[in-house]
């Protein structure tokens, strides 16, 4: 009986698809009545056993005409009483209300269940059924008991008839029990735990995403003097950043205020963004679209086309998760595709965009290269918090650093941050490849692995001062992650030392930093990766002495202009740093250097102006530098020290080792960019950047060629990490 009844809903259902119902509502009435194939006929299973619920009007019917009575009755009383919304009747719909019902033991009607196209229909169901009366409840050997019902309401309303096949139109399905009735409204019972989202990314242990110009914004008040901020391990999360700067007042001076949902999606609010009492999250599209011309190549243009997905959320208080996935395609102007090309790894593929990872072929001059970030954020204590993930960090003031900086591929990381006092010890263990052909076995990127020490100490209101060490090392005699370098404490050079002479490349720095005052401040880092103090006292210029430093300066406010940053900084790094006479523990990953973006054996002066009004920003870039290449010809092959890759062991002298040595190369590059923020919750922003680069060696060679660039560029991007062109 119950299979004939299901039919000839089904029936019903196909006729109202056919006379303008929405085939989703079709479908989720057809969910409903799948679920209630259990339905029995009382009667014909239960004989005398079981009594419908009696109305007042059917107490004098015999029991085998009960349930018709019941059907009759029931269907009367929404008839008589139901009123179709103004809605449904002005948009003329045609359809049903499915209803799942309770007559309780004690005669009461209760709505367990509506699904309707309209809320409307839903809310007058629900007012009807509360208008019913008790009644006579069910029997079941003689004792009171619940039963359960669906009805199918046709819109508009209709004179009940009694279906030929099912002798009915009201449904009884199994009874069930209290757990089972409370499981089956579980799902709808969500809803209600739903809160208006409330900016919780502000205040949750999420990281920034770091880039440089959206730094700047509260680079000022992170550095008031006074306060007990540590800026140099970045990214920063947002509850340290969020005591300095009030990112909701902020974004608040910034709503459009548009009414519409899709000015508000566009310019004010994440795409999704759900909140309850125990969790969070959003979700935004990524999307970095642009297009240009740039003056030393033949090809038609330069391109980038990346679409992905951006998420992050929050599990209670102390755990959040962030992940974003970017599909892209792009070509660059020619002397940033025959960069990448010159980084090309083991296998088919034709290089590596920098910063971002491995590509792969895109039509005949340009590359496919996906990217995947993400991580967890724990906060077990006020003091602690720890993150493990794939993605990138930077440590230092300045645009650049010597100590590790965002200029490699992301990579997976496990960091400890521990804050107490005026103290910031930040612990970072960092999983890398090696993907070059010469090192790689069995058709498999070599793996190798970096712990990083960084100690922060604000001294006094104005001075920072922060230690900083580094070993590298890799799988040798199967040692894998060295559990020696897992101890946060202890210093690296000390085992680096005991484990043997080629066993770990370990580096030291030192970084400090100095507020003038609340507009001015001045930064520095020095590193060292192999000294001899002999030799310094020899005054030779051994090639043992390989060490850099950086002095910077900021200036926020400038002359008095609200919200403009001026930003100089010099860089300097002798030659042979950062690599090793063991040519895989250079201090890389896929081909990229951890430091700086120029490797090794350089000066450069940067200058650094960037400004923002409103949605409006200005961001303008001069690098000047020296560098030297090696020449690589059959007549000179040696290694002069500005490749952290080449063998040490090929260096043309011990001593007399200066910056700019092998083929002195002229670098000059300069870049403006302008634009108008869409939405400053994503970072969505319309750009120009228009850029000029002079690459001038004193000779030509293979490896190395005079180039003259002028690049145009416009689009519309996500902007969620640093993209590097200034080389």
């Amino acid at each position: 009986m119950a299979a004939v009844f299901l039919i000839s809903i089904l029936k019903k259902i196909v006729s109202s698809s056919k006379t303008n119902v929405f085939h989703t509502t079709s479908m989720k009435r057809l969910i409903l009545l799948i679920a209630f194939t259990t339905c029995i006929n009382a009667f014909s299973q239960d004989g005398n056993y079981h009594i419908p619920p009696v109305f007042t009007e059917c107490q004098s019917k015999a029991i085998n005409e009960l349930k018709e009575c019941f059907n009759v009755t029931l269907y009367k009383f929404i008839n008589e009483n139901y009123e179709v919304p103004d809605i449904v009747e002005k948009e003329n719909y045609k359809g049903q209300i499915v209803v799942l019902f309770e007559v309780d033991k004690d005669g009461k009607f209760k709505l367990l269940y509506t699904d309707a196209v309209y809320d409307e229909l839903k809310t007058e169901a629900k007012r009807v059924f509360e208008m019913l009366p008790k009644i006579m409840p069910a029997k079941y050997n003689g004792n009171n008991t619940f039963s359960q019902y669906s009805i199918a309401i046709p819109i508009p309303l209709e004179e009940y008839q009694v279906d030929a096949a099912t002798d009915s139109v009201v449904a009884e399905v199994n009874q069930l029990t209290e757990i089972e009735r409370k499981a089956k409204r579980e799902f709808d019972s969500l809803k209600s735990t739903l809160v208006p989202y409330k900016d919780s990314e502000y205040t949750s242990q999420l990281n920034i995403p770091f880039t440089h110009s959206r730094y700047a914004k509260f680079d000022r008040q992170m550095n008031l003097v006074g306060t007990n901020s540590h800026t140099a391990a970045k990214p920063y999360v947002y509850s340290d950043v969020s005591r300095y700067y009030d990112f909701k007042k902020e974004n608040q001076a910034l709503l459009k205020g548009e009414n519409s949902w899709w000015s508000k999606k566009l310019f004010d609010e994440h795409l999704v963004q759900v909140q309850s009492k125990d969790y969070w999250f959003t979700l935004d599209p990524v999307v970095d679209f642009s297009v240009g011309k740039n003056t030393d190549s033949e090809h038609k243009g330069t391109f980038n086309n990346t679409r992905g997905l951006f998420i992050q959320g929050g599990l209670g208080k102390k755990l959040n998760f962030s992940a974003s996935i970017f599909e892209s395609q792009g070509r660059f102007p020619d002397y940033f595709n025959q960069f990448a090309e010159s980084l090309k790894p083991f296998g088919p593929d034709p290089g590596i965009i920098p910063g971002r990872g491995i590509a792969k072929r895109f039509k005949d001059d340009a590359y496919d290269y996906p990217v995947a970030e993400g991580y967890l954020s724990y906060a077990p204590a006020d003091f602690l918090s720890i993150q493990f993930g794939h993605g990138k960090n930077f440590i230092g003031d300045g645009y650049r650093s010597l100590l590790l900086s965002d200029n490699a591929s992301p990579h997976p990381y496990l960091k400890l941050n521990t804050k107490f006092w005026k103290i910031k010890y930040t612990n970072t263990w960092m999983w890398l490849r090696d993907v070059r052909p010469e090192v790689t076995e069995d058709g498999a990127f070599l793996t190798k692995y970096i712990a990083n020490h960084y100690l922060s100490w604000n001294v006094s209101k104005k001075f920072n001062i922060g230690l900083f060490e580094s070993v590298m090392w890799t799988n040798t005699n199967d040692r894998g992650f060295d559990i020696n370098y897992l101890n946060p404490i202890i210093f690296y050079r000390a085992i680096e030392f005991a484990t043997g002479p080629d066993a770990g490349n370990a580096i030291i720095g030192l970084s400090s930093k100095y507020k003038w005052n609340d507009n001015v401040n001045i930064y520095g880092q020095f590193i060292i990766d192999e000294f001899s103090l002999n030799d310094v006292k020899a005054g030779n210029k051994s090639w043992k002495n390989k060490f850099g430093f950086q002095l910077g300066a900021k200036y926020y406010n400038a002359f008095d202009v609200k919200d403009l940053m001026l930003q100089f900084e010099y860089n300097q790094v002798r030659p042979y740093t950062y690599s090793h006479n063991s040519i895989v523990l250079n201090y890389a990953h896929n081909y990229q250097s951890m430091a700086h973006l120029w490797n090794s054996n350089f000066r450069e002066a940067v200058f650094i102006g960037r400004y923002h009004y409103k949605r409006w920003f200005a961001d303008a870039k001069i690098v000047v530098g020296v560098k030297g290449f090696d020449f690589n010809t059959t007549e000179d092959s040696a290694n002069y020290g500005g490749d952290i890759f080449g063998d040490e062991r090929e260096r043309p002298s011990d001593t007399g080792i200066k910056i700019g040595q092998g083929l002195k190369t002229n670098i000059f590059h300069a870049e403006l960019q302008t634009g108008y923020l869409l939405n400053p919750k994503t970072n969505l922003k319309v750009f120009t950047y228009i850029s000029y680069r002079d690459f001038n060696p004193e000779a030509q060679s293979t490896s190395t060629i005079s180039n003259n660039t002028l690049w145009f560029n416009v689009g519309v991007r996500t902007d969620l990490f640093n993209w590097y062109f200034d080389f």
